[in-house]
Parts: C-alpha cells; sequence; structure tokens
C-alpha cells in the first residue's frame, strides 16, 4: 500500500519560504479560470407577438373550462 511518503513532493514545512511562496503562486495559476465573454447584445429575442384581447364571453368559457 502507498504512503504519502511515496508521492515524491516535498513538504511545505521542508521548503523554504521563497519555494513555498512559488509553489502557491503556481497552484493558484492553475485555478484561474478564464472569462467568457457575454454574448453581445445585438440580437435581441423575438417578443410573442399572440397578446389578442378576448372577449368577455370567452373568457367565461375559458374559466368555465379551467375551472369545471
Amino acid at each position: 500500500m502507498a504512503i504519502i511518503d511515496d508521492l515524491g513532493k516535498k513538504s511545505m514545512a521542508d521548503m523554504s519560504q521563497d519555494e513555498a511562496l512559488e509553489l502557491l503562486r503556481q497552484i493558484r495559476l492553475s485555478r484561474r479560470t478564464q472569462k467568457v465573454p457575454k454574448p453581445s447584445s445585438t440580437t435581441k429575442a423575438k417578443k410573442s407577438t399572440s397578446t389578442t384581447k378576448m372577449s368577455a364571453e370567452q373568457a367565461r368559457q375559458l374559466l368555465k373550462i379551467l375551472g369545471g
């Protein structure tokens, strides 16, 4: 079974301050992600044009169907 000493990495406690700071800098750089630019606002979503008015009778019929 492998133990932590088999990894071959130097412990942070055994490193000099400069080595530890350089390792920390490398870890932080490797974790950075690229910012994805937002899509341009030139493409606009189409709005629904089905906003027809309903008569009172049609509204009553719809309520009757939905309400039971």
